[in-house]
């Protein structure tokens, strides 16, 4: 079996957290003096580590960068982090994968702390061997950095190991880790931004994912 391991990016991937990660960054930004009412506009954070995102999007300077992912944090752990959805046959197709043989596992920029708390809230947990994401100081926010951490902890060889994302930080960080690489094309991640970075599968759907998958 080709890939017999599969990493799921979270947000985007699994989930859409659009509600909760864009009204979580309109309060910090507003704890800073700047007021966004468009959510369309703050999209942009769902995917990278938020720190850089605050930093990039925003021009932060670091402690600035830090104090708006804790002003983040405050909101996304009382309200933010359920503000959120699986994507409709998520269930199924991580169903049929694991009937298959399939060892799944999360691997998401966000702490696990919540990742682990937002995956057992929409009863996933089930499907997943472990979920792992970055440490609440930032350690391993990168997603080369936890792929790397994933493959040692696991103990898994890079040949059977397949990330799947819907942004090209998740593409990157397979590669890094000579690992293959899937796009889904219902995230947050444009078209052109992941084909940018060759995955080896372009999937445009769930279902399309599951055609190809699911043997």
């Amino acid at each position: 079996m080709q890939h017999k391991v599969l990493l799921f990016d979270l947000d985007g991937t699994l989930t859409d957290p659009r509600e909760g990660i864009t009204r979580c960054v309109q309060f910090a930004l507003a704890r800073q003096n700047i007021r966004i009412d468009d959510l369309a506009r703050l999209e942009c954070f769902i995917g990278p580590p938020l720190k850089d995102a605050f930093m990039q999007f925003y021009g932060m300077d670091d402690a600035c960068a830090w104090q708006a992912v804790t002003d983040y944090r405050e909101r996304f752990a009382r309200d933010g982090m359920f503000e959120n959805r699986p994507y409709d046959g998520i269930r199924d197709l991580l169903a049929a994968l694991k009937r298959g043989g399939r060892q799944l596992f999360v691997a998401t920029s966000k702490p696990w702390f919540f990742a682990r708390k937002i995956v057992a809230h929409f009863d996933l947990d089930g499907f997943f061997s472990n979920v792992y994401g970055s440490e609440l100081d930032g350690q391993r926010a990168e997603k080369h950095a936890l792929i790397a951490h994933i493959l040692r902890e696991e103990k898994l060889r890079a040949a059977d190991v397949l990330m799947i994302g819907d942004r090209r930080f998740d593409l990157i960080g397979a590669h890094h880790n000579g690992i293959a690489s899937a796009a889904v094309g219902y995230g947050y991640g444009s078209r052109e931004e992941l084909l940018a970075e060759h995955p080896a599968y372009f999937f445009e759907s769930l279902a399309e994912m599951r055609r190809t998958l699911v043997v």
